[in-house]
C-alpha cells in the first residue's frame, strides 16, 4: 500500500506502539520515506524497540514535534531491520534532516525499523 498522503512529507510522525497489554504508546519520530515505505531510527534500550520486538502491529499518524496528533491515524507493521540494511535506511533520514547528519545521541542508533502501511 503506498503512503498515505497524510503522512507523506510530514516532518514528525506518531509511532503508536502496544504494551503488552494492549495499552497503546504514542512517540513523535523522524523518519524517511522509500519504495512505500517509511523507515525510523532508534536505540535497542528504548522501549519502542522493545515493543516492536514483541508486536509488529502499529499505528502512525502526522504530528508535530512534540507528539500532537494533526491528522488520521493508519494501522501499519513495523519490521527491525538487519544490520545490512542500516545503511540504506539511515540514507532515508540523514537526506530528510540535517540533525540526523550531525553526532548527536540520535545519530548512534542501533537500530532501524520500516514501517509498511496497511
Amino acid at each position: 500500500m503506498p503512503i498515505p498522503p497524510q503522512i507523506h512529507d510530514q516532518r514528525y510522525i506518531s509511532l503508536i506502539t502496544f504494551r503488552k497489554n494492549g495499552v497503546p504508546v504514542p512517540t513523535p519520530v523522524w523518519f524517511g520515506e522509500m519504495h512505500d515505505k517509511l523507515y525510523v531510527m532508534s536505540r535497542t534500550i528504548t522501549g519502542k524497540y522493545k515493543r516492536i520486538r514483541n508486536n509488529p502491529q502499529v499505528k502512525i499518524a502526522p504530528c508535530t514535534m512534540r507528539g500532537k496528533v494533526t491528522g488520521p491515524e493508519f494501522a501499519a507493521t513495523a519490521r527491525i531491520l538487519p544490520p545490512e540494511q542500516w545503511p540504506m535506511a539511515r540514507k532515508t533520514i540523514t537526506d530528510k534532516y540535517l540533525l540526523a547528519r550531525l553526532s548527536a545521541p540520535w545519530s548512534k542508533a542501533d537500530a532501524f525499523f520500516e514501517i509498511e502501511v496497511g
